[in-house]
């Protein structure tokens, strides 16, 4: 059949989505790139799913290479990559996303043909920017986000990206976060409806406290940590109210629920709206457990919320944000004659700066892997996006000294690991390297660690939820000094359960200190059944003795800033 646009427009405003897939299915080759953008976004808006993905990327891929020069086939090119991203995370988790490396593969170097082409274009860059990263190319990525930044091209969520994937990085010290992390103030979106909150004495006869979060869900490591202090606080002198962003709830959300006094979830309502909302609450104290993290809503923030704002536990850095008044950390974290490249006032609380509510399996002490195996085995867990280049040649330097030694990674997140395991064969040691699937079930992924005898943390971003888990099990965790807060976590854990000489000073420290532990298995077993003796009183677990001190810490600032 001919083309007939007006048809097509009209049937694709009608949401007739299965009568324009009829019409244009059908010799395809023939299809212009219009008709072809327009039957790949109708079959992805008909169903969503496997077979939909690869027709409608197909399409996609046809619409393009039959008019490279045109602004359709550009169209074509960017449904394409944006495709090929939400196709990959369609994916669960454990399902064999290699069908997607080519496919990004493919939209990388036509990437690179369209560029020649059309020259600087920064939606299809801040596209690409994603493939990269999903991919665990950092380097292309920020380097993708850095073009965006020259140009003034980064909104919001991009700017936010770029800030928060710096930190995978040891490129940024830590004046350059505050620097670059103090724009943000820039794109928050003023409502001059809502005038600024007067620090003064509180309006409540108890105190109110707000925690806003979008990651209070099923496995989410923040859960364990916002736990401890929801399972000990004072009743009759605060009240919590629960500010969610979560899309979808489950049952760890209602566990939740049960704790706090209110919740309010703000996911479908707007800024505006949400601010009229959480400031008719008159909390006293709102919380932020997002930071720059995905799914935040920071700019809620940057128009106040609340007299005093504190930014805690999910992100480990500076938010920028001038309006947000504390961040909590501890001593190990922030050096005093660092606080100035932080644009919040530090609380410093008195151990350490979180604690974890312990894990529901059954603690058992689980023998070192070694004797059965005679071979040392390292491994973390740590979010491949963590695991850079710097990282793989430190590991692979371990794997080369320590005869015979693996290492076991398994990523918390879903990533294409294509990359990775090409790094670590160019330095001769892939065949040491075990990858692992994301567990489907969380018992499963915890008995993991009773395969490894040395836990190595990743660096500058250091592993916390899975170095707290590590220990829990029984393993040891050698960590690196860092120069930031989120670069010093490591040192912070390891400081707070007196095991300070497993904290490398360097990378050649990190080294040795990794062949010098893999070859004292007496001392390993001994570190083994310290942790299984001692780790549950630890200011890590003990949720007792850490709630006691944020409350009161808490308490502090509001006479603070009261007077």
């Amino acid at each position: 059949m001919s083309e007939n646009f007006e048809e097509l427009f009209r049937l694709f405003q009608e949401k007739k989505y299965k009568d324009l897939i009829l019409l244009l299915e059908d010799k395809k080759d023939s299809k212009t790139s219009r008709s072809l953008n327009i039957l790949a976004v109708s079959r992805l808006l008909n169903r969503r799913d496997t077979n939909s993905f690869q027709l409608a990327l197909e399409e996609f891929k046809l619409a393009y290479l039959k008019e490279k020069n045109t602004k359709i086939g550009l169209e074509g090119l960017k449904n394409f990559v944006n495709t090929a991203l939400s196709y990959y995370d369609f994916l669960k988790p454990y399902e064999d996303s290699s069908v997607c490396t080519k496919i990004f593969e493919e939209a990388i170097s036509y990437f690179q043909e369209a560029k020649l082409t059309f020259g600087y274009d920064p939606s299809l860059i801040s596209a690409i920017a994603k493939v990269f990263f999903k991919m665990n190319n950092l380097d292309k990525t920020l380097e993708c986000y850095m073009s965006l930044f020259k140009k003034n091209d980064l909104n919001i969520k991009t700017f936010m990206s770029w800030i928060f994937l710096n930190n995978y990085k040891n490129n940024w010290t830590q004046d350059q976060f505050y620097n670059y992390s103090t724009l943000i103030n820039n794109y928050i979106k003023k409502y001059s409806s809502f005038e600024e909150f007067p620090k003064t004495k509180l309006h409540n006869k108890k105190i109110r406290l707000g925690f806003l979060s979008g990651d209070l869900k099923r496995k989410h490591s923040v859960t364990y940590f916002f736990k401890s202090i929801l399972l000990n606080y004072n009743k009759e002198k605060f009240e919590v109210i629960l500010i969610l962003n979560n899309k979808l709830e489950d049952e760890t959300t209602d566990s939740f629920k049960k704790l706090v006094n209110k919740t309010i979830n703000i996911f479908n309502i707007d800024d505006a709206n949400a601010l009229d909302l959480i400031r008719n609450e008159k909390i006293d104290v709102m919380f932020d457990l997002m930071g720059l993290t995905d799914q935040n809503r920071i700019s809620l923030f940057g128009n106040r919320l609340a007299p005093i704002q504190i930014s805690w536990l999910g992100y480990c850095n500076t938010t920028g944000l001038k309006q947000m008044d504390y961040i909590i950390s501890d001593k190990n974290l922030i050096l005093t004659n660092e606080e100035k490249f932080y644009s919040e006032k530090v609380i410093y609380l008195p151990q350490i700066w979180n604690c974890h509510c312990g894990l529901s399996i059954e603690k058992k002490f689980n023998p070192l892997p070694y004797s059965a195996n005679k071979f040392i085995t390292f491994g973390s867990f740590n979010n491949h996006s963590k695991i850079n280049d710097e990282v793989v040649r430190t590991w692979s330097e371990i794997l080369k000294n320590v005869v015979g030694s693996k290492l076991i990674l398994k990523s918390s997140l879903k990533k294409d690991i294509t990359r990775l395991k090409k790094i670590f064969e160019n330095y001769n040691v892939l065949n040491s390297v075990v990858f692992l699937e994301v567990e489907k079930n969380f018992e499963d992924h915890l008995n993991l660690y009773s395969k490894i005898d040395i836990a190595l943390d990743t660096f500058p971003y250091n592993g916390v939820t899975t170095s707290f888990e590590a220990i829990w099990m029984g393993v040891p965790v050698l960590t690196m000094k860092g120069f930031n807060f989120n670069s010093r976590c490591g040192e912070s854990i390891n400081k707070n359960i007196g095991l300070e000489e497993l904290i490398a000073l360097d990378k050649e420290d990190y080294i040795l200190k990794a062949v010098e532990l893999a070859r004292n298995i007496e001392k390993l077993i001994i570190l083994r059944k310290k942790l299984f003796n001692d780790i549950s009183q630890s200011p890590l677990f003990d949720i007792r003795g850490y709630s006691k001190n944020f409350y009161a810490s808490i308490e502090e600032i509001i006479l603070k800033n009261a007077n």
